[in-house]
């Protein structure tokens, strides 16, 4: 567990008191890394990882990444990244009944490769006042991360996956992306294929999200079409996301929370939205710890009342704190747990 900035370390609590009330066999190896509050090295970095090859899974916050250059371009967020290759991320967007949004009953999923494309990390200035940024794009990840969507389409059940681009300007870096989609696709021939360009399929996404099923797309695009896509349901606070390497699962927020949702974590703020963004990811690696089999923290708490007007939290226009919820989801798995 990494709870990271903002609310993260509330929502990591919240998610241990539901693990206890729900008793959950799982312990939490907890580490600190964080720019903002000064405690990220290479030392705990390489803890983290070394706890990660124990485990397998991992919970995160946010680890947000300061503006200001500070002498390596990288951050620790993308270090984390890299080291445990966790090249693909996956932020299912689904409405949440009884909550009304401009669009309802969506269910789509965003997939993006995140070790390559313009996260890189690669900028230097090549003359005095002229910046250059690489972005890199390889066969390789190209294909893997195709792969990766076509094989969860068809486990998932679902029909449709559509490659995000804009090749009709980036010829060469795009253009492989978008070729290495098409190939891979000839492969599922029970899977439709279809591709956008990225302004478009942002457009596309406001009018009529009903036409996608899954996206897939380079880094960039992956990470503004999940913000995007999270408004269309309600916001930061309802998106869970996930990471995945061959070996690892990462089980996070499926957006970037504002500035503002950074600093009002470390002021003591009690709002967050727990049950979509920590506690369901937290539900989600389950999975791969094979403890499905825990009766009553399966079956009651998906259907929690989540958006019963008493514990709506303020991203989702209530006033209810993370402690009011946090006490719904527990009476909801015992009714006279303590």
């Amino acid at each position: 567990m990494l709870p990271g900035d903002g609310v993260g370390p509330e929502l990591m609590h919240a998610v241990k008191e539901v693990f206890k009330a729900a008793q959950v066999p799982v312990i939490f190896d907890e580490h600190h890394l964080s720019e903002v509050q000064n405690t990220a090295s290479e030392e705990k970095l390489d803890r983290v990882v070394d706890s990660m090859k124990e485990s397998k899974v991992a919970l995160i916050g946010k680890i947000h990444t300061p503006m200001e250059y500070k002498g390596d371009l990288a951050s620790y967020d993308m270090r984390l990244r890299r080291k445990l290759d966790l090249f693909a991320n996956v932020v299912h967007v689904k409405s949440l009944p009884g909550y009304q949004t401009r669009h309802n009953n969506l269910d789509l999923v965003i997939i993006r490769e995140q070790t390559e494309g313009e996260y890189s990390s690669l900028e230097h200035e090549s003359a005095k006042g002229v910046i250059e940024c690489l972005k890199i794009i390889t066969r390789a990840k190209s294909q893997r991360i195709a792969k990766f969507a076509f094989d969860y389409a068809t486990k998932k059940g679902r029909a449709k996956v559509t490659a995000v681009h804009k090749a009709n300007i980036m010829k060469l870096g795009d253009g492989l992306f978008l070729q290495c989609c098409k190939e891979v696709a000839e492969l599922y021939p029970k899977i439709k294929f279809d591709t956008m360009i990225i302004d478009n399929c942002c457009m596309q996404l406001v009018q009529n999200p009903y036409q996608f099923d899954v996206l897939v797309m380079p880094n960039l695009y992956g990470n503004i079409v999940d913000n995007l896509a999270a408004g269309l349901v309600g916001g930061a606070g309802v998106v869970p996301g996930e990471s995945y390497s061959a070996e690892y699962a990462v089980f996070e927020l499926g957006d970037r929370p504002s500035p503002s949702q950074v600093l009002a974590g470390h002021s003591g703020a009690s709002h967050a939205q727990p049950r979509p963004c920590r506690a369901l990811g937290a539900l989600l690696c389950l999975s791969p710890l094979s403890l499905r089999a825990v009766p009553s923290f399966t079956s009651p708490f998906l259907p929690l009342p989540v958006l019963d007007l008493q514990v709506r939290t303020r991203d989702l226009g209530g006033y209810s704190t993370t402690s009011d919820f946090v006490k719904s989801v527990i009476d909801n798995l015992h009714p006279h747990y303590g």
